[in-house]
Order: structure tokens, then C-alpha cells, then sequence
């Protein structure tokens, strides 16, 4: 008989959506756990930011570290307390997904670097294009070559730590995806944004943040797009998590 009694998936949340979002839609949690479909992991919400205590590596079968509208330069406590985290789950093997200020968290927080784009901000249904090394990677094998992702971001992981392997970009940003050692990554795009997330994020940012930068907003979301293998994403992710759990 097996008495094993799974260990949670942990959603890391770093960060709230807009209020009109989340009246409607939910926030960042939700649309993760939606994400993961995960039909034998209990799901644990954990938010650093109110003094929630991090779990002890060996206690979960793997973290999704959320997005947030704090800057990770900014080295808040909640979030240099949440690096030092990461930083243990990767050496103990725990599989970890970081989702954008989770991504430049988690590179940050093994000895890289997370900063303003030289370029400014990335908006958007953008493609994105895997690098050879995505064909034998656990979370990214057999996904297309190029696929269309949901994004926002104005900082990104300008430097990866030391062994870290680079798995996709674009011609914007230059690291959408890497990987560090055998079950931890960094996705800079949303996999757990659908559309209609996407067009409230250009709506709000419109004014501060698009036209005095010369993007036209009524564009930008007339061109948004259904995202499809990269929400797929987060599903692969459970299964990793699933699978680690097991073993």
C-alpha cells in the first residue's frame, strides 16, 4: 500500500495585478494554479511580502515563483529573503519555474544580475524562438521552434549566473528562457496570461508607460493573440514537479 501523501506545489506570490483586473479575473495566483492543472498536488499560496515563512526544500515538490510590479534591483527585504530561498530549493534539486520578476529573481539570486532593459519596455504578444539547447531540455523539449507569448516587463535578467543555459529569446529580449542545473527556470513571458489579461496590462500602462514612448496602445492590442504553447507551460511544469514528488 502507498501511504505517500504528496507535498504541495507552492505558488510563490510576489505580486497583485491591477484591482480592475483582479475584480474580474482573478490575480496572479489564480491564474497560475489554472495553469498547472495538476490533479495530485495540493497547491500552496505562500507570499513573502506579509512575512509568510518559506518552506523547507525537502518539504515541497516544486515552487512557481510569481511575477510582481516591484523591481527587483530595488533588493526589497521580502525579496532578497525569497532569492536566499531560491537559491537553496536549486542546490537541493527542487524543481522551480520563475515567472518574469520570478525569472530576474531567480537569476539574481544564484549570482546573476536583474536590471532596467537597455531598451526599454517589452509589451505585448511577441514571438519567441527556442535555442538548440530547448530540444533536450526537460521543460521545453517538443515545443515549436517559435511561439507566441504574453509579456510586460521593464527589467530583465541582464546577466545569467555562472552554468546557466540559455533557451530562448527574441529580438528584444535577448533571454526569455534559461535554464540552471537539471530542474530550475526562468521564463521571462507569461504563460499564465491569457488575452484579455494582456489587453488590461496595455490598457493600464497606456498612458505612463506607452504613447510617451511612441507606442500606440490601440495597435498594440488589437494585436494580441491567444498564446497556446506557452501557457502550455506551466502544465509541463506540474508534471516536473509531479514526477520529482513521486521519485
Amino acid at each position: 500500500m502507498d501511504n505517500h501523501r504528496p507535498h504541495p506545489l507552492v505558488i510563490v506570490k510576489l505580486g497583485d495585478t491591477f484591482e480592475a483586473l483582479r475584480e474580474h479575473h482573478g490575480d496572479f495566483e489564480h491564474w497560475i494554479a489554472a495553469g498547472l492543472a495538476t490533479q495530485t498536488l495540493p497547491i500552496l499560496v505562500i507570499d513573502p511580502r506579509r512575512g509568510d515563512a518559506l518552506p523547507a526544500p525537502g518539504t515541497l515538490s516544486g515552487a512557481v515563483v510569481s511575477g510582481s510590479h516591484a523591481m527587483v534591483s530595488d533588493r526589497e527585504p521580502w525579496s532578497e529573503r525569497t532569492a536566499e530561498w531560491l537559491a537553496r530549493l536549486v542546490a537541493h534539486g527542487t524543481p522551480v519555474l520563475g515567472i518574469c520578476y520570478g525569472h530576474q529573481l531567480l537569476a539574481h539570486a544564484l549570482g546573476g544580475e536583474a536590471g532596467n532593459h537597455p531598451n526599454g519596455i517589452e509589451i505585448g504578444t511577441v514571438t519567441v524562438t527556442l535555442d538548440e539547447a530547448a530540444a533536450a531540455d526537460p521543460l521545453l523539449q517538443g515545443m515549436p521552434a517559435e511561439f507566441q507569448a504574453q509579456v510586460v516587463h521593464l527589467q530583465s535578467a541582464l546577466r545569467l549566473p555562472e552554468g546557466a543555459v540559455r533557451l530562448a529569446g527574441n529580438a528584444h529580449e535577448p533571454v526569455q528562457a534559461f535554464r540552471v542545473g537539471d530542474k530550475a527556470w526562468g521564463v521571462q513571458f507569461h504563460p499564465e496570461f491569457d488575452a484579455e489579461a494582456m489587453r488590461g496590462y496595455i490598457d493600464h500602462l497606456a498612458a505612463d508607460h506607452l504613447k510617451p514612448g511612441g507606442i500606440d496602445p490601440a495597435t498594440l492590442r488589437d494585436s494580441v493573440a491567444a498564446t497556446p504553447a506557452a501557457a502550455a507551460l506551466l502544465a509541463r511544469f506540474a508534471r516536473i514537479a509531479e514526477a520529482h514528488d513521486a521519485a
